[in-house]
């Protein structure tokens, strides 16, 4: 320790410390230390007192510090595909919310959708001791895996299911969303149904599945009618594929497609091109976006529970980490078809 300029004693570093703050705000340590955290046990007045004192001396925390005096650090990490798509915002607001007033803060990752970006932030995220990790989907190299499996972390895995997987995981099944966006169209009377999926995620692949096995039981699958592209899903992407499909299959009479922004893009497409929907053809979205209640026509399309699937996963995760048995570890929240003016 040494002594600064203003007569304050600090680390060798001449930075303040967490005692000092305690000094000034009038408190011990540990209520320092919980104020600081947004741990809510503490009165408002003495937080008050904390953060003005904190302010003051310039403190700031070192969770780097905090993880090695504790063994582990009061940080959860987060690994998601996307940032910009809205469901993941959703997901990681109703996260934050959980987390947030236990004093934990939350790490967030952006994978891009490539597992070796997912394995690098793992890796990565790993070396913060953070005290759980919720992961996006099951689909990941086998080096993270073995990351994982050997760190002793507790991990939940978000927005798909697998019963047999033996891992603690809070979605719904995506082949059973797919399969119910197929069996809604062919009891409107479609015959001609076509899938749409970009990106091609695990989950987008399962949606396929489900969709085509559906149309394989009906008799009514037809191979030229799927449409997969690696490319990022996006409205102008949407706007892209569906002139395509109808130019070349004239008798297209139904779409489901992966993403709601292909979707809202194609019924753009469908008014520049003169086309009726769903008077000629059927346009079915998934994951009802804000914006698909207000397209001309409203887009019908399968509402996913990406609020309650993170509020869902962090609650799993804090019983984990608090040593709990779970009773059950997969959690089904189901979808729902939300039908409007486009089917």
């Amino acid at each position: 320790m040494s002594t600064s300029k203003t007569g304050r004693s600090t680390r060798t570093t001449g930075r303040p410390t967490l005692n000092e703050v305690a000094r000034h705000a009038g408190v011990s340590p540990i209520t320092a230390s919980r104020a600081l955290r947004g741990i809510p046990s503490v009165a408002e007045e003495l937080a008050h007192k904390v953060r003005e004192a904190a302010s003051k001396l310039g403190y700031v925390v070192n969770p780097a510090a905090r993880a090695l005096a504790s063994s582990h650090s009061q940080t959860i990490a987060v690994i998601v595909p996307s940032l910009t798509n809205q469901l993941f915002v959703e997901t990681l607001e109703a996260i934050h919310d959980v987390m947030r007033p236990r004093g934990l803060e939350v790490l967030i990752g952006n994978s891009h959708y490539s597992r070796d970006e997912e394995e690098d932030l793992i890796r990565n995220y790993l070396a913060y001791q953070p005290r759980g990790i919720l992961l996006t989907g099951f689909e990941r190299t086998e080096s993270a895996r073995r990351l994982l499996d050997s760190s002793g972390i507790p991990c939940v895995y978000m927005m798909d299911i697998d019963p047999g997987a033996g891992l603690h995981c809070v979605g719904f099944s995506q082949v059973q969303a797919g399969a119910c966006a197929a069996e809604h169209l062919v009891a409107r009377g479609r015959r001609r149904l076509a899938f749409v999926g970009a990106q091609l995620d695990q989950r987008t692949l399962l949606r396929g599945e489900g969709f085509r096995r559906a149309l394989q039981r009906a008799g009514l699958y037809d191979p030229a009618l799927e449409v997969l592209t690696p490319r990022r899903s996006t409205v102008g992407l949407g706007c892209e594929l569906f002139a395509r499909l109808v130019a070349e299959h004239p008798d297209l009479d139904g779409i489901f497609f992966g993403n709601d922004d292909l979707a809202q893009g194609a019924l753009l497409e469908a008014l520049r091109l003169g086309i009726r929907i769903p008077e000629q053809i059927s346009v079915l979205g998934f994951n009802d976006l804000p914006a698909s209640a207000f397209c001309v026509p409203r887009l019908s399309s399968i509402r996913t529970p990406r609020e309650a699937i993170g509020r869902r996963a962090a609650e799993m995760l804090l019983a984990l980490m608090g040593g709990q048995t779970l009773p059950e570890q997969v959690q089904d929240l189901g979808f729902e078809l939300m039908l409007r003016e486009s089917t």
